[in-house]
């Protein structure tokens, strides 16, 4: 491979349509302030390089992104990118990751106000994400190990694998489909509404009225904290250790739960037909 070392770069695409090289130690700043300076590059490695100017890695090939830091000035750094690697990066551009396929991310710190939209086959691990809006429109997504601090995430999503995972969240999963979460923790308001085909495995799920409109809903031995208006509208089939704050309007399907404050059966504007079993009574 051609090796490209210990060089500073700032001009208009600076190493456009690079192939089959080895970028180390570089920075991608300066006065000039060029854009997309490995635009179109085929099969890249990048490490323990520093990068500060707008859109570095669009339509780029096989890639490798291993040790660097993108700073606030790498506005949508990742874009239309396929078959990419990365690895213990420090990444804080908005709108990172936007139509991209085939994407693994390993042992990094990302700050994206907008991440991961409209991907197709994204890995995420050993990872600590904030944004504010994760994963929009994406497919074909897996989570582990993830700490994740945001607000709108998950939403029309399709194919979600999610396990051991805290997600500090607001409106997760709305919309979504065939969603899977293991032995997670899950803290936000409304949960999943208009789900089809979520399934909640050994997981503790906070926030007021989760859970509404969803279809095909499972809980496998989870727990609720604080979860008041549960369910409300859902064809469901859960159980629940513990308490539950209150179950409203359930539409369908069975709820087998430990104990519940309440349970409110009123101003339906639909038949509701859920069995509720309240295992201590």
């Amino acid at each position: 491979m051609k090796i490209i070392e210990n060089k500073t770069f700032d001009e208009e695409r600076a190493l456009y349509n690079l192939k089959d090289s080895l970028v180390k130690k570089c920075i991608f700043a300066g006065p000039k302030d060029g854009e997309s300076v490995l635009k179109e590059s085929r099969n890249i490695k990048v490490i323990d390089s520093k990068f500060s100017l707008r859109y570095p890695l669009w339509h780029v090939q096989k890639y490798e992104l291993i040790n660097s830091d993108l700073d606030e000035n790498t506005r949508a750094p990742i874009w239309y990118s396929n078959d990419g690697l990365i690895d213990k990066c420090n990444i804080k551009g908005v709108k990172l990751l936007r139509e991209c396929n085939n994407v693994k991310i390993l042992n990094s710190d990302i700050d994206s106000k907008e991440f991961g939209w409209k991907c197709i086959n994204i890995e995420l691990k050993d990872s600590s994400v904030i944004s504010e809006y994760i994963f929009l429109d994406s497919k074909n997504v897996k989570l582990d190990n993830v700490k994740f601090t945001g607000k709108y995430s998950f939403q029309y999503t399709e194919n979600l694998e999610i396990s051991n995972c805290v997600l500090d969240t607001k409106d997760a999963f709305w919309h979504s489909k065939n969603v899977t979460v293991r032995d997670c923790v899950i803290k936000g308001e409304y949960l999943a509404w208009f789900s089809d085909g979520l399934t909640l495995i050994n997981c503790k799920i906070i926030g007021t009225q989760p859970l509404c409109y969803c279809k095909n809903l499972r809980l496998i031995n989870c727990t609720m904290e604080d979860t008041d208006l549960s369910f409300e509208y859902s064809d469901v089939d859960a159980q629940i250790n513990g308490y539950v704050e209150s179950i409203k309007n359930p539409k369908s399907g069975k709820i087998v739960v430990d104990s519940v404050g309440k349970i409110i059966n009123e101003d339906s504007i639909m038949d509701n037909n859920c069995n509720i079993v309240i295992k201590n009574t």
